[in-house]
């Protein structure tokens, strides 16, 4: 069995993303790793290079400026990644720069990978998801965070990144067939230093809303204001190992009242049924699981 990473990144410097803690984390059982590496304002090219040459591939990419709607570019740039994977792997493991799998969990993605490598009525792989608000040691718990997504892929050059680079579909607009693996990716998209993360926000919503950044984002002097959520729990799992001395220079304050819900009645009674059911009603689904 043959397995290739892939993901894009620019910029991770400059927004502080986890891209190498993100790689390394999945670099043990992959054969290989490419990186779509997009032309930015500092050192990412540098920082990708010194990670593992034995095994990273690196193709520099110029991101496509025109395109400002629903975060296609990033669909795109994970395209771009994906199309350079060689024939020879069966798999393809994406990773964005800020997700991170726990050690605990490769050897189960590796079986899960080799149990079905050659079902070719599988097309993918399918992952719980934990995200990650305002500091390591609180989650989002409302409906409005996806709890699941494919993140391994058969290397199929008929799959594609879907929309703004969530998920993947193939053919013409098709679902792919995936089976749910007990592994989890950790998100950290939205853990970074209040002015950091406004930076970053302000940033990346130039590719949304048709580049009107003005018009969907408060900046503050005082960076991010994290209070504006709707609904935190505690974390009281344990973090990537990969992740621990990141944890360790976090240099910002966050607390909050997990009582305090600013839900609306529809998000209530979906969290209430999903509390007694497990089942989360109008879930958004982007695969079919078999």
């Amino acid at each position: 069995m043959h397995v290739t990473g892939f993901t894009f990144i620019r910029n991770a410097v400059k927004f502080d993303f986890p891209i190498v803690e993100a790689i390394t984390s999945i670099l043990p059982i992959c054969d290989e790793f490419v990186v779509a590496v997009g032309k930015g304002e500092d050192e990412t090219l540098e920082l990708v290079r010194q990670i593992d040459p034995q095994k990273i591939r690196i193709i520099e990419t110029v991101w496509d400026e025109s395109l400002k709607d629903g975060g296609v570019v990033y669909a795109k740039e994970t395209d771009k990644a994906f199309r350079a994977i060689s024939a020879q792997s069966d798999w393809a493991f994406y990773i964005q720069g800020d997700e991170v799998v726990h050690e605990n969990d490769l050897p189960k993605i590796k079986a899960a990978m080799e149990r079905w490598k050659d079902d070719k009525n599988v097309d993918g792989l399918l992952f719980h998801y934990t995200h990650f608000y305002g500091s390591y040691d609180y989650i989002g718990d409302s409906p409005t965070w996806y709890r699941h997504e494919i993140r391994v892929v058969r290397n199929d050059k008929r799959i594609y990144s879907y929309r703004d680079a969530q998920g993947f579909r193939k053919n013409n607009n098709e679902k792919l067939r995936v089976k749910l693996v007990d592994a989890r990716i950790y998100h950290y998209g939205w853990v970074k230093d209040p002015r950091v993360m406004q930076e970053k926000y302000v940033h990346i919503h130039q590719y949304w809303h048709g580049g009107d950044v003005e018009g969907h984002v408060n900046v503050s002097a005082e960076g991010f204001d994290y209070s504006q959520i709707d609904s935190l729990a505690k974390f009281t799992g344990s973090h990537p190992r990969v992740m621990l001395p990141r944890i360790q220079r976090q240099n910002w304050q966050f607390s909050h009242d997990i009582s305090h819900k600013n839900l609306r009645f529809k998000y209530r009674l979906k969290m209430w049924l999903a509390r007694l059911t497990g089942w989360y009603i109008g879930e958004y689904k982007n695969y079919k699981l078999l």
